[in-house]
C-alpha cells in the first residue's frame, strides 16, 4: 500500500493551540465510532520522556531515539481515556502550559517529525480516523479526503485557555498565555520542517464565534456531503 494514501476514511484537523481541535476532534471520532489520532500527545510524550530520562531538549538525535522507542498506550478505563508512558500515568503531567512549551520546541526538530510519521501513520484503521494537528493534512495525510484547518483569533484562544485554567483551579494570566500562544504560532508556522499552515485543499473553519456543537456538526455535514459517512 502506498504510504501516502490511506486506505480507508481520514479527516484531518489541523490548526493552532486553543482553536479546539483537541475537543472538537474527540467529539467527531465519538459520533463517527472512529478512532482518534492527537498527533500532539505524541510530543508532549517524547518532551516528557525526555525529561524522564535527562535528554536535553536541543539534542536532536536523542530525542529522535526516544521518539522511535516511545512505549505509550492510551487505554480506555471507566470510559476515560488515560495516557501511559512507560506504564506511568502522564495525563495531566502532559497537558501544563510548560510541557506544551517543550513539546512545541520538540516538534520543531525533522529527526524527531521523522521518527514520529510512520507511528502516527499507523493510526489508520477501518472504519476511520480523525487526525488532530498540526501537519495532518499536510504531511502525514496528504491524501485525506476531508482536510479541516480550524482557526480562532489569538485573543479568543487566549480566553478559552484561561478559562479552562480556572475550572480547573490553576491560576493563570492572560497576558502571558496570549504571548504565550502567540510565541508559539510564531514558532510553528516558521520552522524548517512541516510548518503550520493550510494544506492546499484544506477547508478553513474559523471558530471565533461558533460553539463546539456548532463545529461538530459541520464537520460530519461535510464528511456527508462527501459521501464518507452516511446516516449521521
Amino acid at each position: 500500500m502506498n504510504d501516502r494514501a490511506p486506505a480507508v476514511p481520514v479527516l484531518t484537523i489541523d490548526g493552532p493551540g486553543g482553536a479546539g481541535k483537541g475537543t472538537i476532534s474527540g467529539l467527531v471520532a465519538e459520533r463517527l465510532g472512529w478512532h482518534l489520532l492527537d498527533s500532539g500527545a505524541l510530543y508532549r510524550l517524547t518532551a516528557q520522556a525526555a525529561v524522564k530520562h535527562n535528554v536535553a531538549v536541543d539534542d536532536e538525535a536523542g530525542l529522535a531515539r526516544l521518539a522511535e522507542q516511545l512505549d505509550v498506550a492510551f487505554p480506555v478505563e471507566d470510559g476515560q481515556p488515560r495516557t501511559l508512558l512507560e506504564g506511568e500515568d502522564v495525563g495531566q503531567v502532559i497537558r501544563t502550559e510548560q510541557a506544551g512549551e517543550r513539546a512545541s520546541q520538540v516538534a520543531a526538530l525533522p529527526a524527531v517529525r521523522q521518527a514520529l510519521l510512520q507511528r502516527q501513520r499507523d493510526f489508520c484503521q477501518t472504519p476511520g480516523l480523525v487526525a488532530d494537528g498540526r501537519d495532518m493534512g499536510t504531511v502525514v495525510f496528504p491524501d485525506a479526503p476531508l482536510k479541516i484547518f480550524l482557526t480562532a483569533s489569538a485573543d479568543e484562544r487566549a480566553r478559552r485557555r484561561h478559562l479552562q485554567l480556572q475550572e480547573a483551579g490553576v491560576n493563570a494570566s492572560l497576558s502571558s498565555l496570549l504571548k504565550e500562544i502567540q510565541a508559539r504560532d510564531a514558532r510553528d508556522t516558521q520552522r524548517s520542517v512541516a510548518p503550520l499552515k493550510p494544506a492546499d485543499d484544506a477547508i478553513t473553519l474559523d471558530t471565533t464565534r461558533l460553539s463546539i456543537p456548532e463545529v461538530v456538526d459541520r464537520l460530519t455535514e461535510l464528511l456527508a456531503q462527501r459521501g464518507l459517512v452516511s446516516g449521521v
